[in-house]
Formats: C-alpha cells, sequence, structure tokens
C-alpha cells in the first residue's frame, strides 16, 4: 500500500521503518528540516534531556551509543534518531521541509497536500506528536509590553541561553521543561522567577542521592503502585489487602524528595501526598534547580499566575497576588495542544469527543474512519517501545491480520478507557493522549491483540529490575514474519493500486 505518515519524530520514523520492512511504500512528511520532533533543532530548549535513561527511551532494535550519558540530551537524541533513520532507509522516504496542510477522504482514497503538490494515498499514519504547538496564554498588555521592548515567547521556541543574558526573566510553568529551562537561563540572566500556577511533585534522579529512579518508576511493579482499569495478578493485592503497603511505598519517595531537596524549607513542599502524583505529572526533577533556588539565583512564585503584562517605564508582568516584577523576557513553559488541523471537520468530529479528547481505540485507530491511525498518542515513560509496538499494530491491520471488536464495541472500550483516565489523572492526560503511569499496560494489550509477547520469565523480571526495551527487540521480526507468509489484500479490497493526483 502506498501510505503517508504526518511527522518525523521517534513514532513517525518507526512507523516508516516497520511498514518499509513490511513492503509498503512510504512517505514522511515533517515541517520542520530535521528528524525527531520534539528533538528537532527548531524546538529545542537549552536544557532539554530526557525524562527516561537512554536504555528505556531506546527502540527495541537500535540501542543509544554507549557514550551517551545516563539523561541524552536533545542534540544527541537527535542524532540518535538521525542516525536511526539513515539505518533503516527511512532517511530514503522523508520530506523534511513539508508541511502538510490537508488530508481528505476521496473514494477510498486519502487526498493528502503538503508543500503545494497533492497525492493520494491508501493509508494515513498521523505522528505528528502530542507536544505539536506550544499552548502561550493570551495575556492583556503583550503588545504594550513588547512595544516597550518586552518579549514573550514558548519554551520552544526559546534555544538559546545567550538571549537570557542580563535580563530579567519570568518562567511561566513548573513542569519538567519549565524546571530545565529555568537553570541554563539561571546562570546568566540578571533576574530568573519562576511562576507556577500549581506546585507538582517532582521526582528524584537519585532517591536519596544514591537509587536510580528508575529501578523505582521504570518497572512493572512501579506501574502497579498505580490502580489500572483492569487490574491484574499481584495488582489486585496492591489495591486491596496490600493498599497500605502501595501508599508507604509511594509516599516514602515524597518524604525522601522533600528531605533531599530541602522542600519545607524552599516552602515548595506540592500539597497531597507522592501518591497524587498522576493526577498532575510525574515530573523528573531537574538537576541544579532546587539547588538554584537554595542558592537565591531562581525564585519561584508558587500558586501564582501573570495576570497582565506592562510597560511601565520599563517591560513588567503583574502576577495575581498583586506583585510586580520586571520582566525582559517571559518564556511560556505552559504545555502544549495536539492538534491535527489537517483534517476536515467532519473527520475530526469522529476522532474527537465533544471535550476535544482523542478518541482512539489502543490509543491507535480512531473508531468509524476506516484507512486513518495514530502513532505516538500514546506518551509515556517508554514512547519509542511504546510508538514501536503501535507500528508493528497498524502493519498488521493493513494486512487484515487484527481481530478487532466491531465499531460500537470498539467505541466503547475507548469511551472507558477516557472515564478512567479521568479519574485516574483528575484529566490530566493530554486529550487522551498520555498514558502514565500505564505504558506497559498498554504496550501489553497491543500485543494482545497480535497474540504475540516476550517471555512471561522476562516479564517477571521487569517487575523488579527497569523494563528494557530491546527484550522486545524479536516482536516485530516475528510478526512481519507471520504476516508475510499470507496474501495482503489490496486497498478497500478494490483490486487498486495508489496513483498521484496527476495520473488520476
Amino acid at each position: 500500500m502506498h501510505v503517508a505518515i504526518i511527522g518525523a519524530g521517534v513514532a513517525g520514523l518507526v512507523t516508516a521503518k516497520v511498514l518499509l520492512q513490511a513492503g509498503h511504500d512510504v512517505m514522511v512528511y515533517d515541517k520542520a528540516p530535521d528528524v525527531g520532533g520534539v528533538w528537532s533543532r527548531t524546538r529545542r530548549y537549552p536544557g532539554l534531556t530526557t525524562q527516561s535513561p537512554k536504555a528505556q527511551y531506546s527502540l527495541s532494535d537500535f540501542p543509544m551509543p554507549k557514550d551517551f550519558p545516563e539523561w541524552p540530551t536533545g542534540v544527541q537524541v537527535q542524532e540518535y534518531l538521525a542516525a536511526y533513520a539513515a539505518e533503516f532507509g527511512v532517511d530514503r522516504v522523508l520530506r523534511l521541509g513539508t508541511e502538510v496542510t490537508s488530508v481528505q477522504p476521496s473514494d477510498g482514497y486519502w487526498v493528502v497536500e503538503a508543500g503545494g503538490t497533492t497525492e493520494l494515498f491508501d493509508r494515513v499514519v498521523v505522528a505528528n506528536g502530542v507536544f505539536c504547538e506550544p499552548a502561550v496564554p493570551a495575556f492583556p498588555g503583550l503588545d504594550e509590553f513588547t512595544a516597550a521592548g518586552g518579549k514573550l515567547c514558548a519554551g520552544t521556541e526559546f534555544h538559546d541561553a545567550e538571549g537570557a543574558r542580563d535580563k530579567h526573566v519570568l518562567v511561566v510553568g513548573y513542569g519538567k521543561s519549565a524546571c530545565d529551562v529555568t537553570v541554563p537561563i539561571s546562570e546568566v540572566a540578571a533576574s530568573t522567577d519562576v511562576i507556577a500556577r500549581q506546585m507538582l511533585w517532582k521526582v528524584p534522579r537519585r532517591v536519596g542521592g544514591f537509587l536510580n529512579f528508575k529501578m523505582l518508576l521504570l518497572t512493572r511493579m512501579g506501574e502497579a503502585l498505580f490502580r489500572y482499569l483492569r487490574p491484574r495478578g499481584f495488582e489486585r493485592f496492591l489495591h486491596g489487602p496490600g493498599n497500605r503497603l502501595r501508599r508507604n511505598m509511594l509516599n516514602s519517595i515524597g518524604s525522601v524528595s522533600v528531605r533531599q531537596f530541602g522542600l519545607r524549607e524552599l516552602a515548595l513542599v506540592p500539597p497531597g501526598h507522592m501518591e497524587d502524583i498522576v493526577r498532575g505529572a510525574i515530573g523528573l526533577a531537574t538537576e541544579g534547580f532546587f539547588e538554584g533556588v537554595t542558592a537565591g539565583a531562581i525564585t519561584v512564585h508558587r500558586d501564582r499566575t501573570i495576570t497582565r503584562l506592562l510597560a511601565d517605564g520599563r517591560p513588567h508582568a503583574e502576577l495575581s497576588d498583586g506583585t510586580r516584577l520586571p520582566a525582559d523576557l517571559v518564556v511560556c513553559a505552559t504545555g502544549f495542544t495536539q492538534g491535527v488541523p489537517f483534517l476536515p471537520a467532519e473527520i475530526q468530529a469522529r476522532v474527537l469527543d465533544e471535550r476535544g479528547n482523542f478518541l482512539l481505540y489502543r490509543q491507535i485507530r480512531p473508531v468509524g474512519v476506516p484507512g486513518l491511525y495514530f502513532n505516538g498518542y500514546n506518551s509515556s515513560f517508554f514512547s519509542p517501545l511504546n510508538a514501536e509496538m503501535a507500528a508493528v499494530w497498524i502493519a498488521a491491520d493493513l494486512a487484515g491480520e487484527l481481530p478487532l471488536p466491531d465499531d460500537a464495541d470498539m467505541r466503547q472500550a475507548v469511551v472507558a478507557q477516557l472515564a478512567f483516565m479521568d479519574e485516574a489523572t483528575d484529566t490530566h492526560h493530554c486529550r487522551g493522549t498520555k498514558i502514565i503511569p500505564f505504558s506497559m499496560h498498554n504496550v501489553d494489550e497491543v500485543l494482545g491483540d497480535l497474540d504475540v509477547n516476550i517471555s512471561a520469565a522476562v516479564r517477571a523480571g521487569h517487575w523488579i529490575n527497569p523494563v528494557n526495551p530491546r527484550s522486545y527487540r524479536k516482536i516485530t521480526p516475528r510478526v512481519l514474519r507471520r504476516l508475510a507468509q499470507r496474501p495482503v489484500p489490496s486497498p478497500y479490497e478494490t483490486g487498486k493500486t495508489a496513483t498521484t493526483a496527476n495520473e488520476r
């Protein structure tokens, strides 16, 4: 089949690699000039690193270089993904610097408009990423603020810490990206203030200074500490008779974090307990952030927002408590929107619910929209692995070898999953695209559909040891061999082959 893939980040690249290996004709579009998605040089902010260690953020059959640090930088991850594309021939099907502006169903095909050209495809995979467009607040007074010399930008638009040298800088947000970018800014700025609407729990990279956090949260046991929609085996014990033990395990991490970072002395203890972490954001503490607060290089204004920007002699910002701060530069690390503006309204109405949540079975397939898939809409601690297994799932469905429920049952499953995530994360699931902390549950469900998995012994080992994506390296070739033994149905069972729009 002729397949269009929108996005050349992790999910787009791995989907292209798997579908090429399955014998399909693939075209990958991305408006950036390089591969990488969030790791592209056009989006990297200073201080950017992975949130998971390199072993857990690697693709199963392409480990990261041994000389990379445990938490690779944005530059290193982009280099790794470019090398992956070259290794598996994906670089030959890339159309970089090409923005997709329209994807329309037409007579059994998909008409894709990109870069001023139009082409027909049998299938489309949306892999533009759940962090595709920064969400920047609309602050009153912005025009006057910028006229007075003030500058406001999204975190992904701030690429060089030198842009903050000797300036008064406000960083809006308290998530990982906000804390990451704050540290290099604080090293050169005249002042660095963080405006945090709410406090979030931060997990130390090394709990107590020695125990790597991956031993706690990147194991199947760590995932089981959070109740899933369909608890299995030992999970039933943890959320039943063992509930007190489970809570103590989680909240002890919070107690250690408070002591390790001196949060009480800094008046930065989040409300609630560490077990509430999934209801906000499971964030890894940025090295140097709390040290900078302790040293006075960083000031955190907790439970505050910017109410307006001012040009009172020089650029200022007014906070919700009436405080006014000098603000030559305002960097907004305030999250992202998940958008598919290239899809027509009638397709978006099937893909999204009334709240804007994505209705995707297994985080992959919209119900009632044949020929359209999503990948990368399963953001997790193991995003590359989740994307890789989703790519294999897509390959199997393209071959007609994936037994699925009917549309009504799939929709019911999607709605139930969203309702559960609403409760589990207090609706903080990025419009249905974030599956943290249930990463491996998603992998298991996807592989369950494929009737394949790694050995039970290896899975058992992942209960107490960090999940290693390399353990899954034989899944893709195993499934592709199985698919190769069966004839692939022609697109929509018509016997047609895809043509360009001009040929048509």
